[in-house]
């Protein structure tokens, strides 16, 4: 194996290192657990999906506020936008700043594996892509959020994967976009040719991409193993080597941008990373890079006649994507390339804002974790709110839109 791939292993099985109590707490605590840790009011709330899937949403309840709904990215959960904390965390900041902030959980994670038919032991549970994501799961959903809500549209903010999801949705079911307010990307992911993730790159370029992935897992990408998971962890814990092999493996990933890594939370981080996701996502990702193209995933000349009456997957029409988008990117994302992201701000149709942010280092996980991210990214993202809310007909383009 290559140095990623063992690394990748050890970051994807949970190592945990030797570390403060506080913090060993919030790699094992849940979103709900985390909440309540810190004095916030926690709600869990169940949706039923028209496909039979059974998702768990978390809440951070300010009854009155606009409702804003948060959506992870690849193989991660709710979690991801608490787990940095209170002063840091974007779903806190959002409530601190007024709204009802809900957090998604895509099928297959932690907190959505149940299926009112199949369980998730069977290969027809992960029988899914992001495309299943945007077409059942959003719109389950954004429908639950506005009906416990009385609003008629919300706030969308989607991570990576979250993005994604999103603008399928946009495409198959654009009636949709009539119940979004704004919908901000960070880290934008359709096109995905310029993508310089090594690991990526690696398995874009072979043929045995699909055996390579069902090795890693057949139907849930690198399920979990109680033994390796063991294991992984004595290693870690010995001479904090795990720390530097799962910091280095993010890094190979998403990019360097080593004051940007908040080392101390580090644990929390694996704890909560990976949360699930079906070998089907990741292969669509591989197919994207491939094909040059943003379409549905590509089954093989024989499946693709049976399921699409072509031998091609149909590409998504994004201009349906209608709702107002802003686009958040950056320079050293080895996964969401500046030149993919401008391709993205051609093709849609209601871009009203493209923002570089304004950090040469800072990668796809920043976006989220990374330390400065409050001052650089989210308070950006708040202003723009409130402009879109007091029905403001400009925005600060910076000099991008035509560009």
């Amino acid at each position: 194996m290559t140095q990623w791939t063992v690394t990748l292993i050890l970051l994807c099985l949970g190592a945990t290192f030797a570390v403060s109590q506080s913090v060993e707490d919030d790699a094992n605590l849940s979103t709900i657990g985390l909440l309540q840790k810190y004095g916030y009011p926690a709600e869990k709330h169940i949706v039923n999906t028209d496909d039979g899937y059974i998702l768990e949403l978390h809440r951070i309840p300010r009854p009155g506020g606009i409702p804003v709904f948060l959506m992870h990215g690849l193989l991660c959960s709710s979690a991801a936008f608490i787990l940095m904390g209170p002063k840091n965390g974007l779903g806190y900041l959002l409530y601190e700043q007024g709204y009802d902030v809900w957090m998604g959980n895509a099928r297959g994670n932690t907190y959505s594996r149940n299926h009112v038919k199949y369980n998730e032991d069977q290969s027809q549970f992960w029988d899914f892509s992001f495309h299943e994501l945007a077409i059942f799961d959003l719109p389950a959903s954004i429908d639950y959020v506005l009906h416990e809500t009385n609003h008629p549209s919300l706030h969308y903010i989607g991570h990576s994967q979250g993005t994604t999801s999103f603008f399928i949705l946009g495409s198959e079911r654009p009636e949709y976009m009539e119940k979004i307010f704004l919908m901000q990307a960070l880290a934008p992911i359709a096109f995905f040719k310029n993508c310089k993730s090594p690991p990526v790159v690696f398995l874009g370029a072979t043929e045995l991409t699909g055996h390579f992935l069902r090795m890693l897992g057949p139907d849930e990408f690198l399920p979990s193993d109680d033994f390796l998971t063991m294991f992984s962890r004595a290693l870690c814990d010995a001479n904090r080597i795990g720390l530097k092999l799962c910091k280095n493996t993010l890094f190979q990933f998403a990019g360097y941008s080593p004051t940007q890594t908040n080392e101390t939370m580090m644990p929390v981080v694996l704890g909560h990373t990976p949360a699930g996701a079906s070998s089907r996502q990741i292969l669509h990702y591989i197919q994207f890079r491939s094909s040059n193209e943003f379409q549905q995933f590509d089954f093989g000349l024989l499946q693709n006649r049976v399921r699409y009456s072509s031998l091609k997957p149909p590409k998504y029409n994004l201009s349906g994507v209608t709702a107002k988008v802003m686009l958040y990117y950056s320079q050293n994302d080895l996964l969401g390339q500046p030149e993919d992201v401008t391709r993205l701000y051609f093709a849609l149709p209601n871009v009203v804002e493209r923002y570089l942010v304004d950090y040469p280092s800072f990668n796809h996980l920043d976006f989220l974790w990374g330390i400065d991210a409050p001052e650089l990214l989210f308070e950006r993202m708040f202003k723009n709110m409130r402009y879109v809310e007091e029905g403001a007909d400009k925005f600060k383009l910076n000099g991008y839109r035509g560009k």
